[in-house]
């Protein structure tokens, strides 16, 4: 058995799949341990998983908290530049003490997040073997997908191309620091030169949450590339309360902001007044934007927790209204649930783009949000069954995609072979 660490951002969409993988392996006879910021340890302790601490003088416990009510108040190319710049932050403190502390600890191979990407520079300096892991949307470039921070939808004319390459060419300048740092270090410990981005992810394995059929056309993914579908299980996260006997039996509409860009509060009035006298209960989850009692009055009354239990919702809920974070939006679909999105920023306008382009949503741009637009795309997806058929016919690919456990086997593949898993060999 191997002792398996983990490197991730200390954010919910990331710690959840990340800590659920960690979780089905350590079911299997494995160590596992997650190394990270402080904010990282009650979720990892919840999931029953091992923790190290690093990065606390620089990163104390809440410095998430700082981050997120920040980031909250953010949208579209604010959002980016501003989350980039914490991920600069967070790669020069892994570069500098991760090292040390995964040599102390025994750590024999690396599940890396994409959006940590000096894990795999990390890992190519103690000579172990890593995993890339894809917890958000895949951030693989290819000239005929646009980048994962655009609401545009797949389209192979050559001026979407080159659409596309300017849009990479932005986020190449917005990276540039990171980019920088990691070369710094990988030619201080004389390590092979990165010449594209795609190079710091695993060339052994990388897995992805989204099931192929929720990802727009790819020719140039790596043979070692996973389509494995979502990460879901209660028993990994933090347990919720929740009132379930105030649910009245309606058809159910669930809206969740997420976690992070949650800290717009006008938009769950407009959801609110949007879904007012439907014959549907409405829930909302606030995800820690603020407390319940500071939003007393919201047209048609709907039941505001939060945080709330959300695979357990999830399974009986007609509608979900979303920001388009790629685990609400899998979990979502992983029931069959149809959605309406408002993306916000980072990876939540890409996903968006592919719900829309799976017909299992609407999507209505933040800049366009308004109470009658809203109103019309709720009743639209409820109404139309071709948006839960789509919903249902993505939730039967999650399930022959495998999920967490197939995920398992290939690192499990990889740490007992040291080579490429390939995709169309898998044993």
């Amino acid at each position: 058995m191997a002792h398996i660490g983990i490197i991730c951002p200390a954010a919910a969409g990331h710690l959840n799949p990340m800590t659920t993988l960690g979780r089905e392996l350590q079911q299997r006879g494995h160590r596992v341990t997650l190394v990270g910021i402080l904010d990282a340890k009650p979720k990892t302790l919840a999931a029953g998983l091992e923790f190290w601490a690093i990065g606390e003088s620089e990163f104390p416990s809440g410095a998430m908290r700082q981050l997120f009510a920040e980031l909250g108040t953010k949208s579209k190319f604010a959002a980016l530049q501003y989350t980039s710049s914490w991920i600069q932050k967070m790669a020069v403190m892994f570069l500098r003490e991760a090292p040390a502390a995964l040599k102390e600890a025994g750590v024999e191979a690396l599940l890396v997040d994409q959006v940590s990407p000096e894990g795999g520079t990390v890992a190519d300096f103690l000579d172990i073997p890593f995993i890339s892991m894809c917890s958000a949307l895949l951030l693989n470039r290819e000239p005929s997908v646009p980048p994962f921070y655009t609401s545009w939808g797949y389209n192979p004319a050559w001026w979407a191309v080159l659409r596309n390459r300017g849009a990479y060419s932005l986020l190449n300048r917005i990276g540039r620091p990171l980019r920088e740092t990691i070369a710094e270090y990988r030619q201080q410990w004389k390590l092979p030169k990165h010449l594209t981005p795609n190079d710091r992810y695993s060339q052994l394995a990388q897995l992805s949450q989204q099931p192929a059929e929720f990802e727009f056309p790819r020719q140039n993914l790596p043979p070692c590339f996973h389509f494995t579908g979502p990460y879901h299980n209660p028993a990994s996260r933090e347990p919720v309360a929740f009132s379930f006997e105030k649910l009245t039996g309606q058809p159910l509409i669930y809206a969740s902001m997420g976690t992070i860009q949650n800290r717009l509060l006008g938009i769950f009035h407009s959801i609110a007044e949007a879904c007012m006298g439907l014959d549907a209960q409405l829930v909302i989850s606030l995800g820690g934007a603020t407390s319940p009692e500071a939003l007393p009055d919201l047209p048609g009354s709907p039941l505001v927790v939060g945080y709330a239990p959300q695979l357990e919702l999830l399974k009986r809920t007609t509608l979900t209204i979303t920001h388009a974070g790629l685990n609400t939006t899998l979990e979502s679909l992983s029931n069959g649930v149809p959605m309406v999105a408002i993306p916000i920023a980072n990876d939540q306008p890409g996903v968006g783009a592919r719900l829309a382009w799976a017909g299992a949503g609407e999507v209505i741009p933040l800049a366009r949000l308004s109470v009658p637009k809203l109103r019309d795309a709720i009743a639209g997806v409820l109404r139309d069954d071709s948006y839960r058929n789509n919903a249902s016919r993505l939730a039967e690919a999650i399930a022959r995609a495998g999920g967490v456990s197939r995920a398992a086997d290939i690192v499990e593949q990889v740490i007992s072979t040291g080579k490429p898993i390939l995709a169309h060999n898998l044993l």
